[in-house]
């Protein structure tokens, strides 16, 4: 298997909010609905073709694609613990990616406009997304993930180190 960190994800159709989860910690992490790709060899010739870790809840699959992971659980949870185990860092830095998309995101700079639904780029950092446009701060949903990510490393006995 590669090296976790700075891997390329493709993500199966039973993982979605887990793509989510590892795009909040930087990962690019395509996701198999967003791609229009359920079948198991199209998702093996897409992983194949851009040069993707595999992660999927199927072990036929997985037994059968030379790069993936098997996750066991439903829960997002005990799935990223899965994740940790297999060496993948799990950390809030700076937004790189767009939770909804996986776009690339980019920080705005205080004369630029924010939607009304974001806050003022006087007031927190503002990013966003390059693909679809939607905007990103470190607001409640952020802490919760965070929170989420130390509870993990609380589990298996490490101090959670967020940027």
């Amino acid at each position: 298997m590669p090296t976790p960190d700075g891997t390329r994800l493709l993500l199966d159709a039973m993982l979605g909010k887990l793509a989510t989860y590892l795009r909040m910690c930087g990962y690019d992490a395509a996701y198999a609905l967003d791609r229009g790709v359920e079948a198991d060899e199209a998702l093996r010739t897409l992983a194949g073709e851009e040069g993707r870790l595999l992660l999927t809840r199927d072990t036929d699959l997985a037994d059968r694609t030379a790069d993936a992971v098997l996750l066991e659980a439903r829960d997002v949870g005990t799935q990223l613990a899965e994740l940790r185990d297999v060496g993948f860092e799990l950390a809030l830095d700076e937004p790189t990616r767009c939770s909804a998309c996986n776009g690339e995101l980019r920080e705005l700079g205080n004369d630029e406009a924010t939607p009304p639904s974001a806050p003022s780029t006087d007031e927190r950092r503002v990013w966003r997304c390059r693909e679809c446009g939607q905007p990103f701060w470190r607001g409640s949903h952020w802490d919760d993930v965070g929170a989420r990510l130390e509870g993990l490393q609380r589990d298996r006995g490490e101090t959670y180190r967020p940027d």
